[in-house]
């Protein structure tokens, strides 16, 4: 005959045990669980402010190695003052001059997109499927286009943007490029992803 009091202590052990071992096994899933709800150092890396050194970019000249901003590449060039000029001689050609129809800064709904007239700032990304344009800075003609004046040529269906990332009618992509939130530390520092307005 069994002795109920025996019977009694190895059912308190087992469910003793079994309890610790599976409130070791929740605490172990979750966590990683919890864990997933904080953004890794990277994502927030990925999203912090870029502070570039701008001050060997020389005129006619896009800013090399390009840097990057959200896994995104940013073109910086310093336009010449003929550049500038030739933002403004065929306006008519430009599918919206005025960048009217894109969620940008205030401070880059002007003739250049910019801060200051010789910075120009931009995503290096055509907003037609987000391939990267070839940036052709020289004010000369090219076998896309005899009347090029400066921008960008999107080699993968053909969009064309000029020295402000202002896209020309009847290319694939439908929108200008895009000008990234920035501000400038001094004259020699770009800062990408700050905007002076909102910085704390």
């Amino acid at each position: 005959m069994t002795d109920d009091s025996t019977d009694t202590g190895r059912r308190r052990f087992l469910v003793g045990s079994t309890s610790v071992v599976g409130a070791a096994g929740v605490v172990g899933a979750a966590v990683p669980f919890v864990g997933s709800w904080s953004p890794s150092a990277k994502a927030r890396a990925a999203g912090a402010p870029v502070r570039i050194d701008i001050s060997r970019l020389q005129v006619g000249e896009m800013l090399g190695p390009i840097p990057a901003w959200r896994g995104r590449p940013i073109f910086v060039i310093k336009r010449s003052s003929e550049a500038l000029s030739a933002l403004n001689e065929d306006t008519d050609r430009l599918a919206d001059p005025d960048s009217q129809d894109d969620e940008q800064p205030a401070y880059a709904q002007n003739e250049t997109r910019s801060r200051t007239p010789e910075i120009v700032v931009l995503v290096g990304l055509c907003p037609h499927l987000f391939c990267s344009p070839t940036p052709h800075i020289e004010l000369r003609p090219e076998p896309f286009d005899t009347e090029w004046r400066g921008g960008f040529f999107c080699p993968c269906h053909g969009s064309r943007f000029d020295l402000a990332g202002r896209v020309y009618s009847g290319a694939p992509a439908s929108r200008n490029m895009q000008v990234p939130p920035h501000s400038f530390e001094g004259d020699d520092v770009l800062v990408i992803g700050i905007d002076e307005e909102n910085a704390a």
